[in-house]
């Protein structure tokens, strides 16, 4: 009597540039630790071809998609049903294919929230919260920030304009009793429980022009990048007492959202996100 083998369903991560990419190592331990039969592999789409590298690896057999720089927008067009969180983002990290159906979702903003909530241990309920930048990074966590119920969401930026845009469709929406503000870098006031660096100025060594004092001991500094060593932000932050976190556990997080869209399966993530951690 001969016992069937079970084909594992196919999933990739498309990018441009994509080889650093430590989703395949992040997918496989979940697949491992869950028992989920899966193959998940780095695929680099042409940065004019996006639309047709997806659809072809869905005729191939692929089941589902992370997306990263630069074709989050591109997903975002192609899928044909899109989740209240990525409608919200107007951007797209994850898709499923179902036959002719393709869900688009955003887990970026899930994967923040889990990773200040569940790994870093700090309530989101009640508190000041502060994200700075208002682009595609920062437009992917308000939905879920603001699920979280804070007191107060303050979006900075360098062109003011740009933030209030980002938070009127969520003042049309409704946002309940939380203040939503926007302004320049330079306009925060008062210590913030939580501050989110959301722009890219890490990645050249920079850091946004806030005033020190929006940081106090228990506030949590947050930068959506990570590495070996602390950015100029953590390390600006810290300096005024706050504890600090990069960009990693987020990382972590929102693919275990992303296993849970497609599996239907949540992943544990915190020996993953140690084990990473010791590797940069």
């Amino acid at each position: 009597m001969s016992t069937a083998t079970i084909q594992p369903d196919a999933y990739c991560v498309f990018g441009n540039p994509i080889a650093h990419s430590k989703s395949p190592a992040i997918h496989a331990a979940f697949a491992g630790q869950t028992g989920e039969a899966i193959v998940y592999e780095r695929r680099l789409a042409p940065l004019d071809g996006f639309a047709l590298a997806a659809r072809g690896f869905a005729a191939e057999g692929g089941k589902g998609a992370n997306v990263t720089v630069p074709f989050k927008l591109d997903a975002c067009a192609l899928a044909t049903e899109l989740t209240p969180r990525a409608k919200a983002a107007g951007a797209v990290n994850t898709l499923r294919f179902d036959g002719e159906e393709i869900l688009g979702d955003n887990t970026d903003g899930a994967g923040l929230v889990a990773d200040i909530l569940r790994n870093a241990g700090v309530a989101i309920r009640g508190k000041r919260v502060l994200l700075l930048g208002a682009g595609g990074a920062a437009r992917g966590v308000v939905l879920p920030l603001l699920q979280e119920q804070p007191q107060e969401l303050f979006v900075a930026n360098r062109t003011v304009a740009t933030a209030a845009k980002l938070l009127e469709q969520f003042q049309q929406a409704g946002a309940g009793d939380i203040a939503l503000r926007a302004g320049g870098f330079e306009q925060p006031e008062g210590v913030f429980d939580i501050v989110i660096n959301a722009t890219s100025a890490s990645l050249a060594g920079d850091l946004p022009p806030v005033p020190a004092t929006v940081f106090g001991s228990h506030t949590l500094a947050l930068d959506m990048m990570y590495g070996a060593a602390p950015t100029v932000f953590m390390e600006f932050a810290a300096q005024q007492g706050a504890q600090v976190r990069d960009g990693l556990g987020m990382l972590v997080e929102q693919a275990a959202e992303a296993f849970f869209v497609w599996r239907g399966v949540r992943p544990a993530t915190q020996d993953l996100l140690a084990l990473l951690r010791g590797a940069l």
